[in-house]
């Protein structure tokens, strides 16, 4: 396991040659990246779509895992390398069929794109009996990481989706289930993103030692259908959309979210940041556990706590019932 000095210093500030409105497609100029194969949920809406479509135009084969295939394939349709499977992230079930159909093919992955998730949804239960934002946003992609294990080449890297929203809420270690906790959609939200770092956390610590890498990433503020579970009126009080519908002009287009996520896939300068959160392709540092000011950004510590990491990993494997990368 990696140690909380040693998270702490891959989590000091980095800049890149790239900020704020760099685009998907800007960010992975210039590498080379034909002949290999990526993995993307989520891949065809929002931030996924122009993920999937900056890694195919790149020469990436792509696989999108997608609940609505059919939808998926008319999104899709006329981007060469593009493969569209079933697979609901939600039932864990539907992830096993999907991995191992892969581990069947035998198909390689050498990037992992974990881009799909839900937010603030009404109180929700997954077909095995988890909330549905921990269930579909950390448990799933958990599920689909390990069972994709012998699959991924020396090399590769894993890239999981959290957010801003991680300043929430750490890991309710004690009611991640909210059984005796009131609901609410945001604290479930923040939740499952400090979740999804703590991830990457465990994550990298585990493959680092074969050049495999785990990042977490903060897209942005974004209007796509991650937004879809929330009234008007909030979007209006939280200034997200004006009165006509237009979005806030300081969020960023899908194009522009999407490039934090093939930063972190891709950066050479990332090699020895393992495990690290990043944002507006760069890394901004640790913030005070009690700081509210969203927009400087940064990681809470929380989200990059070894030892919460390594306890969301046991309760990972206990949920799954597996248990990647042992041995």
């Amino acid at each position: 396991m990696i140690s909380s000095a040693e998270m702490t210093a891959h989590q000091q500030p980095l800049e890149s040659n790239f900020g704020y409105r760099s685009t998907a497609s800007e960010v992975i100029a210039g590498f080379d990246l034909a002949g290999k194969t990526a993995v993307v949920t989520g891949g065809y809406s929002g931030l996924g779509f122009e993920t999937v479509k900056a890694l195919a135009e790149a020469g990436v084969a792509v696989i999108v895992p997608a609940r609505r295939p059919e939808k998926a394939t008319e999104a899709l349709d006329g981007l060469a390398n593009v493969r569209v499977e079933k697979m609901d992230l939600g039932d864990l079930d539907s992830v096993a069929a999907f991995t191992a159909g892969m581990r069947e093919a035998g198909t390689p992955v050498d990037l992992m794109i974990n881009a799909a998730g839900v937010m603030a949804t009404p109180e929700q239960r997954t077909p095995q009996g988890w909330e549905m934002q921990f269930g579909t946003n950390l448990l799933g992609h958990f599920a689909l990481v390990a069972g994709l294990e012998t699959l991924l080449q020396d090399g590769a890297r894993i890239v999981s989706y959290s957010s801003i929203g991680h300043w929430r809420s750490p890991v309710n270690f004690d009611d991640i289930n909210f059984e005796s906790t009131p609901y609410d959609p945001w604290v479930s939200y923040g939740q499952s993103k400090t979740a999804d770092a703590l991830f990457a956390v465990a994550l990298d610590a585990r493959l680092a030692g074969r050049g495999i890498h785990a990042f977490s990433v903060h897209p942005g503020g974004i209007m796509t259908e991650l937004q879809r579970n929330l009234p008007r009126e909030e979007l209006l009080a939280r200034q997200w959309i004006d009165e006509e519908g237009n979005p806030n002009p300081m969020f960023k287009t899908p194009a522009e979210g999407a490039s934090t996520g093939l930063w972190a896939a891709t950066a050479p300068e990332l090699a020895e940041r393992g495990g690290a959160y990043c944002e507006d392709c760069s890394i901004k540092g640790v913030v005070a556990d009690d700081q509210t000011d969203m927009m400087i950004g940064g990681a809470k510590a929380w989200a990059i706590d070894p030892e919460s990491a390594e306890k969301l990993w046991a309760v990972a494997v206990k949920a799954t019932g597996l248990d990647p990368f042992s041995s």
